[in-house]
């Protein structure tokens, strides 16, 4: 993968952490850099004052520094930066941002391990000393220049890269949120006309729109019908509770919160956030604030709000699929109740990992706390926000897979009859991992089972063909009987409960087409 510094994505980013990817940056970006580096050597050689090379950092910016020791400044900025604090075994250390002059006790610690100090790990060595691990495969530690160890610490690279990771995790887990909420409406007989296309173009929200557009191509429709369906097609059921009628609308807010804060991250991955900016081709340095913390911070604090709504909408599915009074199924999903306790603990679980969310949800960019003696004297607190917004995210995609569970088990006691072609395929990944419960057993394996599915994707990629053939053959959009529909002259059920697809419509499914068979040739491409 190339680095340009203006096309990283978000899920670039991951897939690189991955290990999917090799990178190297283009020629263009390589004589930019080159390019920086003569007018930093021109400065220092014409003796200039600039802060961070000719200077002293931070509240010592006023103070010079002789022409025999700036290139010593740089080492001595990344020894003394080292300095943050973890309970985990990163050599880079979680803790010890504020994310105003950037991520600078995190980066500093980067930095030392390429200088041959500090801690570094490697698949052939395990962890050790830096300098033997790069020895171990045949590198030499950097050696700093001017302004070098200045801009290895300058930078919001913490903050970006786990916001990245949280990002598209909470795109994946926003995707697959739908599918599952899909078969819980299915199993606690739900129905779907909450979705109807002409009930979503009245409060057309991008993400709304896409959710109930989703939410009809996994239902039951003339393409795809359902047996579960039909056996209470004309119930005088009105509506259902808001965490099954709502969806388009709660899900859709989660959707167009994760878009938004993916864009924001995206602009940050590929911004200079280093201080002084050089500016080569006005041979002119500049000292200012781009290092600043506050727009990654408020999206992954955006992110955080956004995606936890998913883990409050299926806690209260849960419930109702757990709840006879609700589910009009055995108590807890498990035969023989009382000798068996079935999913009880398993949505107290899940109510537990919501309300911690509620309080990692408070946003850490409100808050502020003055370093360097005044001169850093308002923080982003970005670096926090970051790891709380991924810790969200993971909690979230927990309480999904319990959810999910509780679905698949609840379709048991539904059997014979089957939900919807994409529904059983779903149903068929989760029992290729998790067996029914025909009794109580120990079932934290198997929630980790199902969270590793949702952290695979595989719930998605088992609905992915299905949804995009919905939209491709789907010519008029079923219409589910309802008992307060009206229509003069005519009988309710004897009227026919569809429309012929709109011109726009059935471009949005060309275009959806058209986009899927790019993003395969990518895939493949980058592949």
């Amino acid at each position: 993968m190339y680095l340009d510094g203006n096309s990283l994505s978000t899920d670039d980013l991951v897939q690189l952490g991955k290990g999917k990817y090799k990178i190297k940056l283009t020629k263009e970006s390589e004589d930019l850099l080159l390019k920086s580096r003569e007018l930093v050597d021109k400065i220092v050689k014409e003796k200039k004052t600039v802060y961070g090379i000719t200077t002293g950092l931070g509240k010592f910016a006023n103070i010079p520094i002789s022409q025999d020791k700036i290139q010593d400044l740089q080492v001595n900025l990344i020894r003394s930066h080292a300095a943050g604090v973890a309970s985990c075994l990163s050599w880079v250390p979680e803790k010890g941002s504020v994310g105003a002059s950037g991520d600078l006790a995190p980066l500093a610690h980067l930095a030392l391990g390429l200088m041959g100090e500090g801690r570094m790990w490697s698949a052939k060595t395990g962890w050790g000393e830096a300098k033997y691990v790069l020895e171990a495969h045949g590198l030499e530690p950097i050696q700093l220049s001017y302004k070098d160890g200045l801009c290895m610490i300058n930078g919001t690279q913490l903050i970006a890269s786990i916001g990245a990771a949280a990002v598209e995790r909470a795109g994946s887990i926003a995707r697959q949120a739908d599918v599952v909420a899909a078969m819980s409406l299915e199993v606690l007989k739900g129905t779907s006309r909450a979705f109807d296309s002409d009930v979503h173009q009245l409060r057309p929200h991008k993400g709304q729109i896409e959710v109930a557009r989703r939410l009809r191509a996994l239902l039951h429709s003339d393409t795809y019908p359902s047996e579960i369906a039909e056996s209470h097609g004309y119930c005088n059921r009105v509506q259902d509770a808001y965490t099954l009628r709502c969806c388009p609308q709660v899900h859709g807010a989660s959707h167009d919160t994760i878009a938004l804060c993916r864009s924001w991250l995206t602009t940050e991955l590929n911004s200079a956030t280093d201080n002084p900016l050089v500016l080569p081709e006005r041979g002119e340095i500049i000292s200012a604030g781009n290092f600043h913390g506050e727009y990654p911070a408020k999206a992954l604090d955006f992110l955080a709000i956004g995606v936890s709504e998913l883990a409050a909408m299926s806690e209260r599915r849960v419930e109702r699929l757990c709840n006879p009074a609700y589910s009009e199924l055995p108590a807890f999903l498990v035969k023989d109740g009382g000798f068996n306790s079935g999913f009880m603990m398993a949505h107290v679980t899940a109510a537990a990992l919501v309300s911690e969310n509620k309080v990692l949800c408070h946003p850490a960019s409100v808050d502020s706390i003055s370093t360097s003696a005044g001169t850093e004297d308002h923080v982003s607190m970005g670096a926090w926000a970051a790891r709380k917004a991924l810790m969200v995210v993971e909690n979230v995609e927990r309480v999904i897979a319990i959810e999910l569970l509780s679905a698949c088990q609840a379709i048991e006691f539904l059997r014979p009859l089957k939900t919807t072609v994409p529904l059983e395929e779903v149903y068929k990944v989760v029992r290729s991992r998790v067996a029914a419960w025909d009794q109580d057993r120990y079932m934290a394996a198997d929630m980790d089972a199902a969270t590793e599915l949702l952290q695979e994707e595989r719930i998605w990629q088992a609905v992915r063909l299905h949804v995009d053939h919905y939209h491709s053959v789907q010519d008029i959009e079923t219409r589910v009987f309802s008992p307060t529909t009206s229509f003069l002259g005519t009988n309710a059920r004897d009227r026919p409960l569809a429309r012929k697809r709109t011109a726009s419509s059935s471009k949005d499914a060309a275009a959806a087409k058209k986009a899927r068979v790019t993003g395969e040739r990518r895939l493949a491409a980058k592949k």
